[in-house]
């Protein structure tokens, strides 16, 4: 007898069908909502630079050259061409104020300074000769008064006798009026010779004013004329060591041609180039340091030159406190020139990778150091060996400072 078999609900093949659509489904929503998305790329950690980001004490400064110059120079020009005739020291040596450094030769200017020279004596000897004629004219003027003086009492005694005379009758009136006549003769004489005495006194002050005037200036350009003949011979302006000094006998020096430099014995400072992205943050009185024979040395600026040139200006430092003993002349010292003064921030070190990022973004390495995700940034101020970071990082944490060429950019770095 046949009976009836209930249907199974649940067959074998129902529940794997059932199971294989729900695998499905799930992997679907996986891809749809939490699979990682993120780009990766597999890289050798061994290969890779990291270093921790640090809490500490931050200076922002930037390496600059300084050249060693001396704190005093003074240029030594040719103040007249010729050519070289003598030299008597060599580049380097150390001079007295005065000392003869070389001696030049200008024959054309020897025969015009002789030919100057013989007319401006001629003229001096003029001159003196016309100053002694106007002494000479004032003397005969007081010896012609004087004499007259002496005629006129000599012709009133004359005349007061006479008019006694004439009185008592005893001489005629024409001896009388004789007498008269010659005294008041005389008198005005002595009137007229007195007025021409008093304005040939005044000319005579007037020309000899102008003479002596005159005499001055012929002494001043013989001095001058003395002097160029003398530039011809090369001296030291002062106590020093010569430098840039280069001569050879028979050589041609023009007028204004440099010819070396003394470089006063009072200590040294520093000439540096700086990048014109920092012209507006330097200032006078700037601080900079640097480290020589493990002592510090401390330097401020002291003028700034505006001008730039081939991407540079130019600024000059002058030690503040000791100065080292063995530096020298042109020297090149690697300085810190500083633009803040130190003080507590999040500081990571320098690397590579902000030639690519340009400080925007980093890799950060996950707490189980197999991964390191793409992050982003915010770097402040810099120094020779740290960035400033303003945002996204937090004092511990690990990140890659290596070079990010060869990423591509990804979000994500799985290290093998």
């Amino acid at each position: 007898m046949d009976r009836i078999i209930a249907k199974k609900k649940w067959t074998t093949k129902k529940i794997l069908i059932i199971a294989a659509v729900s695998a499905f489904a799930i992997f679907i929503l996986y891809l749809l909502f939490f699979r990682d998305k993120a780009s990766k790329l597999y890289v050798e950690k061994e290969q890779l630079t990291f270093a921790r980001v640090l809490e500490d004490n931050f200076q922002e400064f930037i390496p600059v050259d300084g050249v060693v110059y001396p704190r005093t120079m003074l240029y030594i020009d040719a103040i007249q061409g010729g050519i070289v005739e003598a030299i008597y020291v060599e580049d380097g040596a150390i001079l007295e104020k005065g000392e003869p450094i070389l001696k030049l030769m200008n024959a054309n200017m020897e025969l015009s300074f002789m030919e100057q020279e013989t007319r401006m004596y001629d003229a001096l000897n003029n001159l003196r000769n016309t100053r002694v004629g106007l002494e000479q004219n004032k003397y005969l003027r007081e010896r012609e008064v004087a004499e007259l003086k002496y005629q006129l009492d000599g012709a009133k005694k004359e005349y007061m006798r006479r008019q006694g005379l004439y009185r008592d009758s005893l001489i005629s009136i024409k001896e009388f009026e004789d007498a008269q006549r010659n005294y008041n003769n005389i008198k005005r004489q002595l009137k007229l010779t007195l007025e021409l005495q008093r304005l040939d006194s005044i000319s005579a002050r007037i020309q000899i004013r102008q003479i002596n005037n005159s005499m001055k200036r012929i002494d001043n350009n013989l001095e001058l004329l003395r002097k160029n003949m003398e530039a011809l011979n090369i001296t030291a302006p002062a106590a020093g060591k010569l430098s840039s000094f280069s001569a050879e006998i028979g050589e041609t020096k023009s007028a204004g041609e440099h010819l070396g430099q003394i470089d006063m014995m009072d200590g040294f400072e520093l000439h540096a180039n700086i990048d014109e992205r920092y012209i507006s943050r330097v200032h006078v009185g700037q601080k900079a340091e640097f480290d020589m024979n493990k002592t510090n040395y401390r330097l401020k600026i002291s003028k700034i030159y505006t001008d730039v040139a081939n991407g540079t200006f130019e600024v000059e430092l002058q030690f503040q406190g000791k100065e080292p003993t063995t530096i020298k002349r042109g020297q090149t010292i690697q300085l810190k020139l500083m633009f803040s003064s130190a003080s507590e921030a999040t500081i990571i070190k320098r690397g590579g990778f902000f030639q690519k990022t340009g400080g925007n973004w980093i890799y950060v390495v996950d707490s189980s150091e197999g991964t390191a995700h793409k992050r982003n940034i915010r770097i402040g101020r810099q120094n020779t060996r740290y960035y400033e970071v303003l945002e996204g990082l937090a004092p511990g944490e690990k990140v890659i400072i290596s070079s990010y060429d060869s990423f591509g950019g990804k979000d994500k770095l799985v290290f093998k």
